[in-house]
């Protein structure tokens, strides 16, 4: 049965929870995908530049088909054997660098966290965890409580007791600028690490994106991860990457966005573009570590690591390395960015263009000297872009970040045509 946009917007209004918001001032009904492509019910395409979950496409032929044909076939718990599970866990390892080489399955991000947590808490026998200032990792209560952007935020509770914030490590707006930058946000971890053992406990955790997505699409400064991840690890302490958003090529130069950093974690969680869509996760951590939670307690996931979401997983990447996707982001991102830096030169509502490969953020100000956040132009711009066919989103503690995170098949072209409309875009809204 098909309903009016008024009449899903009604049934959504009383038999769907209200804090679940709706993209855009008038919300769209998209009723099909294809590669970077939305479609409306009336035939409009959209270009999508923010679904980092279809990482390799929307519906990609490939990934579709693994789903149905072992739909077809089995779709069951790893309590059994299966060639699927075996061969996704060889081939997701061995793109890991040593020694993160033992795997958990999962269905989310959320999912993938929350079981780091735990991981992380059976190793270190602490539950005291460091985290990022303006960080998200999940909706879980265990996260929640230590995920500033919603716990600081409207309707959240506050920090808990044992999460211990420092600042994100943000170049262009946070308290710390200049080349030196990295090493002063480091030093904030080392002083978490004190306070920690200042009051007789010991370190647990340290969980930080490689990328911050919901911090404003921040790329930490040169420095940064080195010198944290030292101070956790020399307290004895664990490091957590979160790449649910960043994984699998999206930086362009590396696989995984930890290595941009130069760093190797303790503990790595995946998810969103793992499926391309359908729900997948994972954690992968050491064996030392994974030996640590061998508890005597079983740990079991109904729907994680089944045959389904493990033939759909090898899809991925096939078509991630088949397709060439990492070298694709790193070439358009390229190009991307240098289009926007070019923006940046002529509109003086852009203070800030950064990224990597194809994660990008476009900030937006009132005043190039303060730095005032220009959240109600953020807003307009992303308005207006839906209007020519573009869609974009807000992020940041302040709403003035446009995010840029597409499908990876992106073209050359499409890159173009998105620079040349949001200067038409920007001009629009400053005039």
């Amino acid at each position: 049965m098909q309903h009016s946009n008024e009449e899903i917007s009604t049934i959504r209004r009383r038999h769907l929870g209200r804090n679940l918001s709706l993209s855009y001032r008038e919300p769209l009904k998209i009723v099909r995908g294809e590669g970077q492509y939305l479609f409306d019910e009336v035939g409009n395409r959209y270009l999508d530049l923010v679904n980092n979950v279809c990482h390799v496409g929307h519906c990609h032929p490939h990934v579709v088909e693994a789903g149905r044909r072992q739909m077809g076939l089995l779709n069951t718990n790893t309590r059994y054997l299966h060639d699927h599970l075996a061969e996704y866990l060889l081939q997701l390892t061995d793109r890991l660098p040593e020694p993160l080489s033992v795997c958990f399955l999962v269905c989310t991000g959320t999912e993938a966290n929350d079981l780091a947590l735990r991981l992380a808490r059976a190793h270190t026998q602490s539950r005291e965890i460091i985290v990022l200032e303006h960080a998200y990792h999940g909706h879980s209560p265990s996260l929640i409580e230590i995920g500033t952007y919603k716990c600081e935020g409207p309707g959240g509770e506050g920090l808990a007791d044992h999460a211990h914030k420092v600042s994100c490590p943000d170049p262009y707006r946070g308290p710390y600028r200049g080349e030196d930058s990295g090493e002063r946000y480091a030093e904030d971890v080392a002083q978490a690490v004190e306070v920690i053992q200042g009051t007789g406990k010991r370190v647990g955790a340290f969980l930080a994106e490689s990328l911050l997505g919901c911090g404003g699409q921040i790329v930490p400064p040169s420095g940064f991860f080195e010198r944290a991840y030292a101070a956790v690890r020399e307290a004895g302490g664990v490091v957590i990457a979160d790449e649910v958003q960043v994984g699998f090529g999206r930086v362009g130069t590396h696989l995984w966005a930890f290595e941009s950093h130069g760093v190797v974690p303790d503990i790595v969680t995946l998810g969103k573009p793992i499926g391309n869509g359908h729900p997948l996760a994972a954690v992968v951590t050491t064996p030392e570590i994974a030996a640590s939670f061998d508890t005597g307690m079983e740990y079991f996931n109904t729907f994680g690591g089944n045959p389904v979401s493990c033939a759909i997983g090898l899809a991925v990447l096939e078509v991630i390395e088949g397709e060439r996707l990492q070298a694709r982001a790193h070439e358009l991102g390229k190009r991307f960015k240098a289009g926007l830096d070019e923006l940046a030169a002529r509109h003086e509502l852009i203070g800030d263009v950064r990224g990597l490969g194809l994660f990008l953020g476009v900030e937006l100000v009132t005043d190039l000297e303060s730095r005032e956040p220009a959240a109600g132009a953020a807003d307009r711009v992303v308005d207006l872009m839906k209007g020519r066919g573009f869609l974009l989103s807000t992020d940041g503690p302040d709403h003035n970040v446009i995010k840029i995170k597409p499908p990876m098949v992106l073209s050359a072209e499409d890159v173009d045509a998105t620079v040349e409309s949001f200067d038409n875009v920007l001009g629009e809204v400053t005039g």
